[in-house]
């Protein structure tokens, strides 16, 4: 990456952001030059008129399709062209907006129908006059609610005491809609009370409803038909007018695209008299064509200057995405962590590796991998990128299942080429380790790298996880293997550990600044951390073991279980037991995985505080609405 300085006349610019968009390859540097004599654009007027432009043809968007822009001549759009424009979507934003409100106001309208039909189902077998029911009553004590099923006879029977009467006209839900019909006396306290403890609930009478259920129901279909109808042809009004606005707006959207880049970069715009700079950072590799561009489009001379970023800039410096289509998937998700800095190893295709290798082997089975990848594979539309990252991880489970000998969970169809996790638990275990021993290796070296890519090799041979740690882990690593084969630890394992021990202790103790106490307190917690904490990372990998064992485990369960049913029940078992298992392991051992790069591989060697790089570009298609 090159920072380019792009120095044009004035009148030029327009055109130089066309260029710049063209060859989506510069990324914009908003900070101040370093010479004082430039300063940012005073004329604003040509960016207040995009930016009013942009917003009405985005609103026109929300009611009337806006076509794609015309791309197929890039020219310079003037002052006088983007205010024309902006003057037409100004009147055609007033048409939409009146077409807008009748469009809010038919689906007000549609909702307040809805909530009124959800009040009247409750009062739908009560053929009377809800307008004389919720009038106000002299002698008359009325009561209209729900009440438990199971408690209507004994209200019943308790009301009939008290000089009530219950009639039940609707059953719903376990509930009983009841009217209760009697005398309005002094006693009200007391059949608020006996209503209270047989459950009854009341149900407001609504308002606006001043007739038979029968008659509103009526009248409420009327009143939908009436709106469905003004709303066809307040649609079809609507497309009539976008067929007849259609050339217009293809103009004012190629327009806006064309406009878009100027004003894009106006951040990183600096002038001075007639003179123009534009900064951003430039990959090295399109430089030339970046150069040779802005000499076919430009009439007037210009500089172009470029240098390599200065140490200081190194975190202002954006990073290049992978693209290639395979790695795609995978670099989404690395970049849900963060992205890397400018300098440091791209984790992409490490973690894609990894991932891959890690996730066959915990869910090793001919069966669900190649069911797995079909899936991926037919659902490719919907899952757009991602169904390469479900294809790759079905084919390597169908690889580890060969290796395993394991389909759908049967251990006879195919001839295991290497072993079974199951009945070779120790191998499994200690392949897993290793596995350990060699991601946690290689994230140590990658974390050494990116040190002193950056010059911060005081970090590289200290700081964690650098050389220091490196030798002392491979020294833990040598003895321990030692000790297992022959039950010695070894002098020279043992001298390494000690030795990078002491120099990691004595490095924290110089460049610490406390009292005496304080500081052998924390270096003897950050040698037992640093011990404790290699030993724990490494024997986190097991779980690549434990979950190759489980995923077998489980389809034994399964098989064992369908052997005990009928022929019926054994089918079924077998069928909904391998789906269990593909859903459940799949997600199991895709979250272990993620957990296994994230915590123990990119929280080492990945910064994740990078710049992303955002060239300047042409919008080939309009904001969706």
């Amino acid at each position: 990456m090159k920072h380019v300085r792009v120095l044009v006349l004035r009148e030029d610019l327009p055109q130089a952001s066309l260029t710049l968009a063209e060859t989506e390859s510069f990324h914009p540097d908003p900070r101040a030059p370093e010479e004082q004599r430039l300063a940012p654009l005073v004329d604003c007027r040509y960016q207040g008129e995009y930016q009013k432009a942009r917003s009405r043809l985005d609103k026109i968007a929300q009611v009337i399709p806006v076509p794609e822009p015309d791309l197929s001549e890039i020219r310079v759009v003037n002052l006088e062209e983007l205010a024309e424009v902006n003057a037409w979507l100004g009147s055609a934003w007033e048409f939409c907006l009146e077409h807008q409100e009748g469009f809010r106001e038919l689906e007000e309208n549609a909702r307040l129908l809805e909530e009124q039909q959800a009040v009247l189902a409750n009062f739908a077998e009560l053929n009377v006059d809800l307008g004389a029911l919720r009038a106000e009553k002299r002698f008359l004590d009325l009561h209209i609610g729900v009440v438990p099923r199971e408690n209507v006879s004994r209200l019943e029977g308790a009301l009939g005491l008290a000089g009530h009467m219950l009639l039940k006209y609707m059953e719903r839900d376990g509930n009983a809609h009841v009217v209760i019909v009697g005398p309005s006396e002094d006693g009200a306290s007391e059949l608020k009370s006996l209503l209270s403890s047989a459950g009854f609930t009341a149900i407001p009478l609504p308002h606006g409803l001043d007739d038979s259920p029968e008659t509103i129901q009526a009248d409420q279909r009327k009143e939908r038909d009436r709106i469905d109808r003004e709303r066809a042809d307040l649609q079809e009004e609507v497309e009539t007018c976008a067929s007849e606005m259609h050339d217009k707006l293809v103009r004012a959207s190629t327009v806006l695209a064309l406009a878009e880049p100027y004003v894009t970069l106006d951040p990183a715009i600096r002038s001075a008299g007639y003179l123009a700079s534009i900064e951003g950072w430039v990959p090295v590799e399109a430089l030339p064509d970046l150069e040779r561009r802005l000499e076919t489009s430009l009439h007037n001379p210009f500089s172009l200057e470029s240098r390599k970023p200065r140490e200081d800039e190194r975190p202002l410096v954006p990073t290049v995405p992978v693209r290639n289509r395979w790695l795609q998937p995978f670099a989404m998700l690395v970049k849900q962590y963060g992205i890397p800095r400018y300098g440091e190893i791209d984790p992409t295709l490490l973690f894609t590796i990894t991932f891959v290798l890690m996730f066959g082997t915990m869910f090793g089975d001919v069966g669900h991998g190649a069911v797995l990848g079909l899936l991926a594979w037919l659902f490719r539309k919907k899952l757009g990128r991602f169904y390469i990252f479900g294809v790759l991880a079905g084919i390597s489970s169908v690889f580890f299942g060969v290796l395993f000998g394991s389909v759908f969970g049967y251990k006879d169809l195919l001839p295991a080429v290497w072993m079974s996790p199951l009945y070779n638990p120790i191998l499994m275990l200690q392949l897993a380790t290793g596995w350990g021993v060699l991601f946690l290796t290689l994230a140590c070296v990658l974390t050494i790298y990116n040190r002193l890519a950056i010059r911060a090799f005081m970090a590289a041979v200290f700081g964690a996880h650098g050389i220091v740690n490196l030798i002392f882990y491979l020294g833990l690593v040598w003895g321990a293997v030692s000790l297992a084969m022959t039950g010695v630890f070894g002098v020279i394992p043992a001298g390494l550990v000690i030795a990078a021990l002491t120099a990691l202790a004595t490095y924290n103790w110089a460049h610490m600044q406390a009292p005496i106490g304080e500081k052998i307190l924390v270096v003897l917690i950050e040698t037992l951390e640093t011990v404790l904490g290699y030993l724990s990372n490494t024997l986190s990998f097991l779980r690549v073991a434990a979950f190759s064992i489980n995923h077998v485990a489980l389809m034994i369960a399964v098989l064992t279980l369908a052997g005990m049913l009928g022929t019926v029940g054994s089918i079924l078992m077998i069928v909904f037991g391998n789906i269990f298992v593909m859903v459940l392991e799949a997600v199991i051992v895709t979250i272990q995985v993620m957990r296994l790069q994230y915590f123990e591989g990119f929280s080492r060697y990945f910064s994740a505080d990078g710049r992303e790089f955002a060239p300047l570009r042409l919008r080939r298609r309009p904001r969706a609405a």
